[in-house]
């Protein structure tokens, strides 16, 4: 049996990029003939894209892990590692992508509408794309980075013009299969619909379709009954009709407590695109009052209709059984959506947003380790991204990665914040004694490949031993302070 699922987390991973390659050509009466390591190539992206063909989110509850391919190694002789393959995962119509705390991503509506849930990383560079007139045969090559890992929730909110709203069994999926085509599933017992039924409906020039909410009683916006999984459905709905069975046979019930029911749940229920469709609240009602082919039905659908439209409400009698007044209420209908669509802004074309950076922006920061005050933490894209690429098993690549830091600021922000040769230093998750490198635009110091000679081991003291001498020195004075004491008490 088919389920429908309109709420899942999935666990999405986007490639990785692949590693630079350090090489050097070599061929006949020309052993060292210069850098050829190619780049690594970028991983894949993964992408929600709208495919008009898919219905439901059932596949995500299945498998809910998605992980896109990583780029290929450079290698030798320039060839560049291969692009990861993307990860397109289709998804219905009307999905809405939020994150674990319940910020909305993106509203995807429209087919081939696509969205980049995930990034792949990039690939590294080769040796041969960090050569320069200072290092015209690079020991080492970048690596390459990871991709965006993150969980998503995926939330389908139909897209719908007509909301239908009733109790269960008054009759919505029965007026849904006499306006439309849509054959839903129908009975006499409550909660028969169990996953909203779309019906497309004509109406004179006017075409629109229409859904109907399940489930929904008292205390649905609470988790009661179906109502809390499918009341996100109405959320995109231009009018919503009140579906009102006035043949039912429940003691205490009738059609004007049923409405009002109905709307406190609504007006409790908070909509996730409320700042862009409107409050439910604002959206324009009309009231069916449904089995009028029941003598009693009809008796009372006579009583309480002025009660009805004395509250401003349009109120048609139907009867999904004998088709009577069907034709009244879908033009009914048609004309409030045509009214809806007329007061939405003309689309403009997508522009691209430029958002540069403000002037005087360093794009990294400098602060104090709140676990040790002498040590410090830089925060920042490119230097923690400069971090991820670097092969700390290299001194060369280390030795890079200081002229890029020193070329950035971070030695002279690092100055000025306080720190001394030795500090620990802590960037994207390494920390490192820092030991000031040559100024930035200075030529690097030329060494052997793979090796750079600043790194050679250091005469100064590392933060850990000066922290310990501290102590050592803290505990002396405690000890002195403690026997001049004694002395005096023996005086």
């Amino acid at each position: 049996m088919s389920r429908f699922v309109d709420r899942v987390t999935i666990h999405i991973a986007a490639g990785d990029g692949g590693n630079g390659c350090a090489s050097v050509h070599r061929e006949k009466f020309k052993p060292l003939g210069g850098p050829d390591g190619g780049n690594g190539g970028r991983g894949g992206d993964v992408r929600l894209v709208v495919d008009p063909g898919v219905h439901t989110l059932l596949d995500f509850h299945h498998r809910p892990h998605a992980t896109a391919a990583s780029g290929k190694q450079g290698r030798g002789s320039l060839r560049n590692g291969a692009i990861g393959e993307d990860l397109v995962l289709p998804v219905p119509d009307g999905t809405v992508v939020l994150t674990e705390s319940g910020e909305v991503l993106a509203d995807l509506v429209g087919p081939g509408t696509t969205f980049i849930a995930a990034e792949g990383g990039r690939g590294g560079l080769g040796n041969a794309a960090l050569a320069s007139k200072a290092r015209k045969a690079p020991g080492f090559a970048l690596l390459g980075e990871p991709g965006d890992e993150q969980d998503l929730v995926l939330e389908l909110k139909s897209v719908a013009d007509v909301g239908l709203l009733g109790f269960p069994s008054a009759g919505k999926s029965s007026l849904i299969s006499v306006v439309s085509a849509a054959k839903p599933k129908i009975a006499d017992y409550p909660f028969t619909t169990l996953a909203p039924n779309l019906g497309v409906v004509t109406a004179g020039e006017t075409v629109f379709t229409v859904a109907d909410v399940p489930g929904l009683i008292p205390g649905a916006s609470d988790g009661r009954g179906l109502g809390l999984d499918f009341l996100r459905h109405i959320e995109r709905c231009a009018v919503l009709v009140h579906v009102v069975d006035c043949a039912t046979l429940e003691p205490g019930r009738d059609p004007l407590s049923d409405i009002d029911a109905l709307e406190e749940e609504l007006a409790r229920y908070t909509p996730a695109l409320q700042g862009e469709h409107g409050d439910l609240g604002d959206r324009p009602r009309l009231v069916v009052l449904n089995k009028v082919d029941v003598p009693e039905a009809r008796e009372l659908a006579e009583l309480i209709r002025p009660d009805l439209e004395s509250r401003g409400l349009r109120v048609f009698e139907v009867s999904a059984a004998s088709h009577e007044g069907l034709r009244e209420l879908s033009f009914a209908m048609a004309e409030e959506v045509e009214r809806y669509r007329a007061s939405l802004p003309e689309p403009e074309p997508a522009r691209v947003v430029v958002r540069p950076h403000a002037i005087g922006d360093s794009g990294f920061t400098v602060e104090t380790d709140p676990e040790d005050d002498e040590a410090f933490v830089v925060r920042g894209e490119k230097p923690e991204r400069w971090v991820r690429q670097t092969a700390f098993d290299n001194d060369e690549a280390v030795g890079f990665l200081a002229d890029r830091l020193a070329k950035l600021g971070v030695e002279e922000a690092l100055g000025k914040a306080g720190a001394e040769p030795g500090s620990q230093v802590t960037i994207g998750g390494v920390t490192f004694d820092w030991e000031p490198s040559t100024p930035a635009g200075v030529a690097a110091v030329l060494t052997g490949r793979g090796t750079d000679a600043r790194l050679d081991a250091s005469d100064r003291i590392g933060a850990a031993d000066r922290k310990a001498a501290k102590k050592a020195r803290r505990g002396n004075l405690d000890a002195e302070g403690g026997y001049a004491g004694g002395a005096e008490e023996d005086e």
